[in-house]
């Protein structure tokens, strides 16, 4: 087990690598560099002139070749762990990102939570109950989450209400150390909008594993031993199935930072999903690779956890 945790972690690095550079690299293909933007927010009455704007290149530190540019942050991250500062801000890109992962951590733990507490009940229904009215409301509901887009029904959660009820979610983010009820208010909703999307995939997954397992002869055998069948479905039957859930599951992790940032910016969250796209949207260089290369490496820490969490599951999985 030690030695598979090392040679995943040792593979991380490489990982990580190659991912920052390409978003490093097809950030700065987009047309219109940062220097381009700064100069059309700024007045242009007086004018500027070449030598200003190669100034200001130089000041920004582009007049580097991009590789050595890559290079220096790469550089800084590994002797200093400083993923950089932001250009219009002028503030360290790490200090921004912790500031946020709060708020997209608590969105996603409720998101998770969510679609758990959806699909674990439901899926497991469904699949003791085959072809029964209970399941097919159930499944009915699955591809309904799965159909209906998040940033639709966030939009009409935001807009219906303040046009009939005149509501809408909060603006300014209450901290949980400041009231935890209040916090927790401003992120129900739009959890559950993200947790709605996730509980689709993951129930027909339970429905499907449980099938499955409850044909297998083991089950058969606890049956005849006179089991309950709360005993049977959630001691023998429902450990074995969630193999394939987990494995969803950690597959939705990415999935979930992209829909979050569609969330994000319909209930005004100020998570790391929208620093992502304000920053590629203001070419905020080290602003976005450093976001990047902060979710690429959770991502992959997640996905290790995933993997080990198989051998719990089932002691039939080892790893040398």
């Amino acid at each position: 087990m030690t030695n598979y945790i090392i040679r995943r972690v040792l593979l991380i690095i490489p990982t990580l690598i190659i991912s920052s550079m390409l978003v490093f690299i097809i950030i700065r293909l987009i047309p219109g560099s940062a220097v381009d933007i700064l100069i059309g927010r700024m007045d242009l009455s007086a004018g500027w002139s070449p030598e200003q704007k190669e100034a200001l290149i130089r000041e920004l530190g582009m007049d580097k070749p991009m590789w050595l540019q890559y290079g220096d942050w790469m550089k800084s991250i590994i002797l200093h762990g400083d993923l950089g500062t932001r250009l219009w801000e002028n503030t360290p890109v790490t200090d921004e990102i912790l500031r946020r992962l709060p708020i997209t951590f608590e969105l996603g733990i409720i998101a998770l939570i969510t679609a758990m507490l959806i699909s674990f009940p439901i899926g497991i229904y469904s699949g003791i109950r085959q072809d029964t009215v209970g399941d097919y409301i159930g499944r009915s509901f699955a591809i309904f989450c799965i159909a209906v887009p998040g940033f639709w029904i966030g939009t009409m959660v935001v807009t219906l209400p303040s046009i009939w009820l005149n509501w809408s979610p909060a603006i300014i983010i209450t901290k949980f150390a400041d009231d935890p009820m209040k916090n927790l208010g401003d992120f129900i909703i739009p959890g559950i909008i993200v947790g709605m999307g996730m509980a689709g995939a993951n129930m027909r997954m339970v429905r499907t594993m449980m099938l499955e397992v409850l044909r297998q002869d083991y089950i058969r055998t606890a049956w005849s031993k006179g089991l309950r069948e709360r005993v049977v479905v959630l001691r023998h039957a429902l450990k074995n199935a969630l193999i394939p859930v987990i494995t969803i599951i950690g597959m939705q992790v990415p999935v979930l930072i992209g829909g979050a940032v569609i969330i994000e910016q319909i209930f005004a969250l100020p998570g790391i999903g929208r620093l992502v796209v304000s920053s590629a949207f203001n070419r905020d260089y080290p602003t976005l690779s450093g976001a990047v290369f902060f979710i690429a490496g959770g991502v992959m820490a997640i996905n290790l956890l995933v993997d080990l969490t198989y051998a719990w599951l089932d002691p039939r999985v080892q790893y040398r």
